[in-house]
């Protein structure tokens, strides 16, 4: 039988929440300080980018360095690079694609484009002084064929033991998934444009 918190007296939920925290406690107490993460926020739904960013603006609240390289966004200037102009001195902001792949049509030069950016990406990942680096839409590179996951992973292999890499796009292959720390997957539920035909918007989507 399930007990539902609201039919609790209120000693009974008081213990009840004195045993919650003292696990959770137990298990913060037996937990590393601290661990360099490769995070993944793959799936259908939006928010992949948006909620990399949010970790973005954690790691330079603190004061740490950062750099965004975004792969296949390129051809525009999206609002957040505007937004986060307050942190120019501790943040690098490359976009290395030239627009999404329907726009641009053209396997060859897109692969050329992604693999230049990986290029460019390995020197953020390496670089100590990096806390954290987001490699945004990398995922879809990898789907659609531009960049191998065992190339990806074994960039991933030389990061400094303390920095973060996040890597989103739909459709994160299962080899970096089984890799990766914290793997997020957006569902999407209901969408505006396929509901209701509604374009992207300003705020919403750039």
């Amino acid at each position: 039988m399930i007990i539902m918190p609201n039919s609790l007296s209120d000693e009974q939920y008081k213990a009840k929440m004195q045993r919650r925290k003292a696990l959770q406690d137990e298990r913060i107490a037996a937990a590393k300080a601290e661990k360099g993460l490769i995070i993944v926020n793959t799936g259908n739904g939006k928010g992949k980018t948006t909620a990399a960013l949010g970790m973005v603006l954690r790691s330079l609240g603190h004061g740490y360095r950062v750099a965004i390289l975004q792969f296949i966004k390129g051809a525009w200037e999206p609002a957040e690079k505007a937004a986060f102009d307050p942190w120019q001195d501790q943040l690098t902001f490359l976009a290395l694609g030239e627009g999404f792949t329907w726009e641009t049509q053209d396997r060859e030069r897109d692969t050329v484009i992604a693999n230049s950016a990986w290029e460019q990406a390995l020197g953020y990942i390496r670089d100590p002084d990096y806390k954290l680096v987001l490699l945004d839409e990398v995922n879809v590179a990898m789907k659609l064929g531009y960049l191998t996951v065992e190339t990806v992973l074994a960039g991933l292999a030389e990061k400094p033991e303390f920095n973060h890499v996040i890597l989103t796009g739909r459709g994160a292959p299962a080899a970096l998934i089984e890799q990766a720390d914290l793997v997020t997957e957006m569902t999407m539920i209901k969408h505006p444009f396929r509901e209701q035909n509604v374009k992207a918007q300003p705020g919403i989507e750039f």
